[in-house]
Formats: C-alpha cells, sequence, structure tokens
C-alpha cells in the first residue's frame, strides 16, 4: 500500500512518498515534535534573493515559505508556474506530524517562522483559532469554495484547501472467499459476523483513530457513543498506535499488509485508498482490491492561513490565491491523496474510477470537538484500551 496520511519515513521514490503522505496525519494530541524537519521545495530556478527598494537585496521579497506537516507534496510544475506568476520561490518547512507542526506555531505565535501554515483541520481548527495564529484573509476565487467547508468564513482567518474522508476500508478477497457481505455502517462493525475482523488506529496517538472516533460521537450522540464502543471492544476491535501499522502490516487488504500476513479485512483508513492500491499495484488492476464502507465516514477539512506576523504578508496571501487555483487543486489528488475542495477541480480518472463517493459523511463542529475533545480521548482509552 503506496497511501498513507502523515507518518513519515525518508525514502527516495514517488511511491513511499506517498506512503507517508496517508500517516503522517498521525497526531499526538499532547506532546510536542522533538525535533523540526526542513525541507525546501524550489519552485523554479529564481533566486532566494533579489533587489529591495533600496536597491539591496532582500531573500523575503522573493520567496514565500510555506509551514507544513510532513506530507504536504506538490508537483514542481505547479510550484513553478506559482514562480512565474507572482515572482515568489515557495520555501516548504516540513515539521512533523500535523499535532506537532501546529504545537511549534502556537510557542512561535507572533514571531513564526514561515508566512503560511498548511495543515490544520477540523479536529484541531479551534486550537489554532484559539490561539490567534492566522491574520484575516480573504483569498480571491472564495466563492469557488462551497460555503459548508468555509468554518471561519465570517472572519477568514483560514483558507480550506482539501477534503479526506475517514472511513473503514475492507479486503474484497476476504468476503468473497468467505462469502460474506463486506460491512457498509457503524451498526455493522458490531454485528457477531464481523467479530476479531476490524483493526483501527489509536484516538489519542492517530488523526484517522482520532476522526473515526469523532464518527461514532456524531452517529451515536455524546450519550450513545461510549456504549457503541463498549460493543465493538466486546466484538474484537484491535487498537494500534497508527495507520502505517494499522494498515500495512494487520490489514489483509493492502500491499504491505499481505506482505506481513495481516489477519484483519478491515481497518480505519481513507476513501481514498483504493486508487492508490490501484495506482502503486505492478501490474495495475482492472478494479481495486479494497473497498470502503461507505456509512462508516468521517469528513476531515484541512486549512492553510496566514501567520500572525508573517515576514513576507504579500507573497503569503498570494500562495493562498494560488493553493485554491483550479492549477493547484487539480494537482493534490495524485500527490496528496485528498480531495479538492473547488467546485471547477476535476478529480484524476484514478479517483473517478475507483475512488468512493460520499455523499454523507459525519461531522462535528470544530467548538463542539474544542469543548469535549480532551475529555472524550480520555473517556476512550479507559474505555477501550484498559
Amino acid at each position: 500500500m503506496s497511501h498513507p496520511r502523515r507518518n513519515s519515513v525518508s525514502t527516495t521514490t514517488r511511491a513511499s512518498r506517498t506512503r507517508r503522505t496517508l500517516a503522517t496525519k498521525k497526531l499526538t494530541v499532547t506532546a510536542l515534535a522533538a525535533a523540526l524537519g526542513v525541507s525546501t521545495l524550489a519552485a523554479c530556478g529564481s533566486s532566494d534573493s533579489g533587489s529591495g527598494a533600496s536597491g539591496k537585496t532582500s531573500k523575503a521579497s522573493k520567496t514565500v515559505t510555506l509551514v507544513s506537516h510532513d506530507s504536504f507534496v506538490a508537483s514542481p510544475s505547479v510550484l513553478k508556474e506559482f514562480t512565474e506568476e507572482t515572482g515568489y520561490t515557495v520555501h516548504v518547512l516540513k515539521s512533523g506530524d500535523a499535532g506537532a507542526a501546529l504545537n511549534q506555531e502556537i510557542l512561535t505565535k507572533g514571531s513564526p517562522r514561515g508566512d503560511v501554515f498548511f495543515g490544520v483541520d477540523n479536529t484541531l481548527l479551534s486550537r489554532a483559532l484559539d490561539n490567534g495564529l492566522f491574520t484575516p484573509y480573504e483569498a480571491k476565487g472564495l466563492d469557488r469554495i462551497p460555503a459548508d467547508v468555509q468554518l471561519d468564513a465570517e472572519k477568514h482567518r483560514v483558507t480550506p484547501i482539501d477534503t479526506g474522508d475517514l472511513c473503514v476500508n475492507y479486503d474484497k478477497k476476504y468476503f468473497a472467499d468467505h462469502k460474506l457481505a463486506p460491512p457498509q455502517s457503524f451498526d455493522d462493525l458490531v454485528k457477531p459476523a464481523y467479530k476479531n475482523l476490524l483493526v483501527t488506529e489509536n484516538v489519542a496517538t492517530s488523526s484517522p483513530g482520532l476522526g473515526f472516533m469523532l464518527g461514532t460521537v456524531a452517529k451515536y450522540g455524546d450519550s450513545g457513543w461510549q456504549d457503541y464502543w463498549k460493543k465493538l471492544k466486546a466484538n474484537g476491535v484491535k487498537v494500534v498506535d497508527g495507520w502505517e501499522q494499522a494498515y500495512n502490516q494487520e490489514f489483509s487488504g493492502s500491499a504491505g499488509g499481505r506482505k506481513a500476513k495481516g489477519d484483519r479485512p478491515l481497518v480505519v483508513s481513507y476513501a481514498s485508498s483504493p486508487p492508490a492500491e490501484v495506482l502503486y499495484a505492478k501490474p495495475q488492476p482492472k478494479t481495486a482490491p479494497t473497498g470502503v464502507a461507505t456509512s462508516t465516514c468521517f469528513r476531515q477539512i484541512e486549512f492553510a492561513g496566514l501567520l500572525d506576523g508573517a515576514k513576507n504578508e504579500a507573497g503569503g496571501k498570494a500562495l493562498l490565491d494560488f493553493l485554491i487555483s483550479k492549477k493547484f487543486q487539480e494537482d493534490m489528488p495524485l500527490n496528496m491523496f485528498v480531495d479538492p475542495v473547488a467546485k471547477d477541480a476535476e478529480l484524476p480518472p484514478l479517483f473517478t474510477e475507483f475512488g468512493a463517493k460520499i455523499t454523507a459523511p459525519q461531522s462535528v463542529a470544530p467548538d463542539t470537538i474544542a469543548k469535549n475533545r480532551d475529555q472524550w480521548v480520555k473517556s476512550w482509552s479507559s474505555l477501550v484500551l484498559r
């Protein structure tokens, strides 16, 4: 399997780079990154320095720094086009998983390490906004972005960039061999027919795990989600630290899973996992080997914002405009395995042919998440891990 989100291991192949893209969204809710990884993407051959108004060289006038989690990836040709249009070269400062990257910006707020931050999602949005990380800016082209993903529409402190649906994936071969219909809903997962088949990620250490739990909160309410998890635990759910272990070691349906002889045919992953399986399979199959339980999904919305105190505010605004441009939006799916938010952006054929269309994902309001997240995680840990 070549399609993790937010859990990085440095490699030289594109497939391995994409393997990071789904797992690096793994986050530790309270821990800070011990060290920062720095990665630079030069959008074209432009110099890092240029002439300022006084005639002296000014690096800030020609570069714009994007602070991100480890799995930001963009095609060099697309970044080159941004440079040609604006004169700014993009430097990407990668700072670990999504939670660690955000916490670093909170620690340095007012004197940020870059100009734009990319990668805060709706599960952590309130933390960023409550800490005053961003300068309001209404990006050009927002009229092309649906209102339901503009969660800060009144103040424009952040701009929605992409969405991704966390869902239970299933191994088609296993269910065909066992003449068993794959589950499609949360209710299905607690039925005896699916006992000891599901592996999920730790809510306290993994963004997919947290998203799956939030999906159950949205489905069953604050008074019912814990009872649901009691049933899921009784039905043999297995919990591991993160996406990489769950998908590539425990899940029987991934390329990595098969090599590791994983025996769980159900796993919490993404609706975009099947297209990734097809993309990196050799030879490429005519159908995806994995499917998606479409009524088990929780939607993540990922945002970018102009950092308060940015040294290159003009460049940061230009970059935010570009991140929702049709060119960049159409570049994201096969680089970061996420869905564009712009209504005029077309998905690649691989996504439309092999991806699952999620029409009614679960969601929880960011302020509700902010108010309850820590207690929910504590309650889940006490209930499921003891």
